[in-house]
């Protein structure tokens, strides 16, 4: 970490692992963990987990695993369960910070909140 960057983040290693599987699904878990920032053994975790929760398959090319991931599960937590992985892979993906880009894209109109109606 560099001096200067903060402690934490705002999304998972979990998150950060299917952000770069999506842009990169046949590259190989080495590669993932130097991305994400975290050991080979914890990108081998996070994967087994999500094949586990159904948000991603792994298949055999020759001899390299390929990574699908499967966009239309719900997210797991109750507060975001009424979006998929997909609307959230494509918010990261098209979201560029510009006032344009988010007008343009709608996966987060209406994204609720919790059960007491607050929005971001």
């Amino acid at each position: 970490m560099k001096s200067g960057e903060p402690r934490w983040d705002f999304f998972t290693n979990h998150a950060h692992v299917m952000f770069y599987l999506q842009a990169h699904p046949d590259q190989p878990l080495r590669q993932v963990a130097l991305a994400v920032g975290i050991t080979e053994r914890a990108v081998q975790r996070i994967v087994a987990e999500l094949e586990e929760g159904g948000y991603l398959r792994r298949s055999k090319v020759g001899r390299q695993n390929q990574y699908l991931i499967v966009g239309d599960v719900p997210l797991p937590h109750a507060l975001q369960a009424h979006r998929s992985l997909q609307d959230l892979l494509d918010w990261e993906q098209s979201a560029d910070g510009t006032a344009e880009a988010l007008e343009d894209f709608k996966a987060l109109e209406n994204w609720k909140v919790g059960e007491h109606g607050s929005e971001i």
